[in-house]
């Protein structure tokens, strides 16, 4: 290519560019691409988009992972697939929020062929007899204008111990049929002993949850 006809080409593309930049802009700030049906407005990591109410955790766009040291070598991660929960969200005070959540101990799932049941029977989970995991919360403490701490009180295997999650706001908004909605990821760790898990797992384990929650009606 000569040097006028690469000149013209990287003019062209300087021009591309630029006026792509105010649709890139917008996508970063949570708008819907093109395509998206009537009626459904894209979540946007703005607080000031979480109104106030009580919201339901949505079970099919939230998961519970925990992610186990594999004796020292590397990292399982378990999911748990039954998960519920209630958020009653203030955003003028947000101190007065509340969070309490369920998990189904016999719903956690592994790569690992036959390891789930395993893990959900008597020798480690001991889902017959725990058949949930609970988290109440105690208190909600915001860090800045995204993210705070939410500690409170997680039950497992019958055993109650303080837990403290670091949460993120992933995105909120109008959501879709009229129901608001917002979305958070929210992590851990929690020592095993305090639960009176068996003694292999003797390094602390890692939660990790992203949940999403719809504003009831």
């Amino acid at each position: 290519m000569n040097a006028p006809a690469a000149s013209i080409a990287r003019a062209l593309l300087l021009g591309t560019m630029l006026a792509l930049l105010p649709a890139v802009g917008a996508l970063a700030q949570g708008a819907c691409p093109p395509g998206m049906p009537p009626g459904i407005f894209c979540g946007e990591r703005k607080i000031a988009h979480a109104t106030a109410g009580t919201y339901a955790l949505d079970p099919d766009h939230s998961s519970v992972l925990a992610r186990v040291s594999h004796v020292g070598y590397s990292y399982s991660v378990f999911r748990f697939d039954r998960v519920s929960g209630t958020l009653s969200w203030n955003p003028d005070a947000v101190a007065s929020s509340r969070l309490s959540a369920q998990v189904v101990t016999e719903s956690i799932t592994s790569n690992v062929k036959d390891f789930a049941s395993m893990l959900a029977g008597e020798k480690f989970l001991n889902a017959p007899r725990f058949p949930e995991v609970t988290f109440a919360s105690t208190a909600f403490r915001q860090t800045d204008a995204t993210s705070g701490k939410v500690d409170g009180n997680l039950t497992l295997m019958g055993k109650t111990a303080p837990i403290t999650f670091d949460v993120s706001l992933v995105g909120a908004g109008k959501g879709f049929g009229g129901q608001p909605r917002l979305g958070v990821r929210a992590s851990s760790w929690i020592k095993p002993q305090d639960f009176g898990m068996p003694a292999m797992f003797s390094e602390a384990i890692e939660i990790v949850i992203d949940a999403e929650f719809v504003r009831n009606p």
